[in-house]
């Protein structure tokens, strides 16, 4: 399983540039609306400080991370979901993303023009979503009237048009679908009307350099706008990750501590892009490998057992797991073992992050 997150926002707001940091890529970042096109595709390993420690301890020949997929969208403009622009094409982009990652410019720059003026992330961000319900509004307008017709003859569609109308409201009044309850019927049906606005999202609030006064507000509204929707958010300066990115790993380390930086602005993005779906991992070691596997929170042994093969799955007795503070504390699985504390758990056990797991199961 590996998240795929579509970079999107206005054009010239840094979405490339943040895009060539994420994958060391060389994608075109030029001054004017549209330079990409055509949605680049990179993959991403997630950060896991958990990964080289355990293949110290199993001496391990390679490691895995999970992976997280970007996909930079061309820039929008209002009327993408009438076609302007590069509407049709970058609507169907985002369709194709399980989250989109939103960035919003916070940063003054004369040599960079803005498609609206000066930078104003909340109207941005008011942009892209009216866009986004716009195009949602379609969808349900057209569902909504097929089911009206069909509840006339089958009292069971109630509930289905009551949601919909809701749904309807809803993006009518500029809201978005994710903010429906996890368990509703409105939740259900834009999942399967595939809208936009209930794509999981983050805010990425591209800052300047400097720290500006200007640059920090406009951040701190985005990370309010985040806070309101209950969705996510994170900082950084696109420009500065794409600096350090060119950078041998210890001269990038030396001029992230000359600005202060204490994570990278990239390692925050693609933990949270991961963190979108509700995403978990759990580990497995040994002499060939130590891998992350990623999974869906609330998946049970015998499934997460089938994210590395089926046969696993189908011929599961057990899964022997072993806490990872136990092993690097015990200094390895046998003193683990011996100290009592290697589990065995059956059907049922629900997998829990930073598992270190060993399936047991029949060829």
């Amino acid at each position: 399983m590996s998240l795929s997150c579509g970079i999107v926002g206005l054009p010239n707001v840094g979405k490339s540039t943040l895009f060539n940091a994420i994958t060391r890529a060389s994608v075109a970042a030029s001054n004017y609306p549209f330079c990409t096109i055509e949605p680049n595709v990179g993959i991403v390993p997630v950060p896991d400080s958990r990964l080289p420690e355990l293949a110290k301890i199993f001496a391990s020949k390679q490691i895995v991370p999970a992976t997280t997929t970007f996909t930079d969208i061309a820039g929008l403009v209002r009327g993408a979901s009438k076609g302007e622009g590069l509407g049709n094409a970058f609507l169907s982009h985002i369709r194709e993303v399980d989250a989109i990652a939103m960035v919003v410019r916070c940063f003054d720059d004369a040599d960079v023009v803005h498609v609206d003026g000066q930078p104003d992330p909340l109207r941005d961000i008011e942009t892209i979503t009216i866009e986004l319900g716009l195009a949602d509004l379609v969808g349900v307008e057209k569902r909504l009237e097929k089911s009206r017709q069909r509840a006339k003859t089958d009292p069971k569609l109630a509930p289905e048009v009551v949601a919909l109308e809701n749904l309807k409201r809803a993006l009518d009044a500029g809201q978005v679908a994710r903010t429906f309850a996890r368990d509703s019927i409105e939740t259900a049906l834009a999942k399967e009307l595939a809208l936009l606005t209930a794509k999981p999202t983050l805010y990425v609030a591209n800052v300047d350099e400097s720290g500006s006064a200007a640059s920090k507000a406009r951040a701190s509204a985005v990370q309010g706008r985040a806070r309101e929707e209950g969705a996510q958010s994170v900082v950084l300066c696109a420009k500065l990750e794409a600096e350090l990115a060119g950078l041998p790993p210890d001269e990038a380390a030396a001029f992230a501590k000359d600005y202060g930086l204490e994570q990278s602005g990239l390692d925050a993005l693609v933990i949270a892009a991961y963190r979108l779906l509700d995403l978990m991992t759990f580990l497995t070691a040994g002499e060939k490998e130590t891998r992350a596997w990623p999974i869906a929170r609330g998946t049970k042994a015998p499934q997460a057992a089938g994210t590395i093969h089926s046969d696993i799955e189908r011929g599961f007795i057990r899964a022997e797991i072993a806490g990872f503070e136990d092993l690097v504390r015990l200094g390895g699985l046998q003193a683990v073992r011996e100290a009592g504390l290697l589990r065995s758990e059956g059907r049922e056990y629900i997998m829990q992050e930073g598992d270190v797991v060993n399936f047991r199961f029949n060829v």
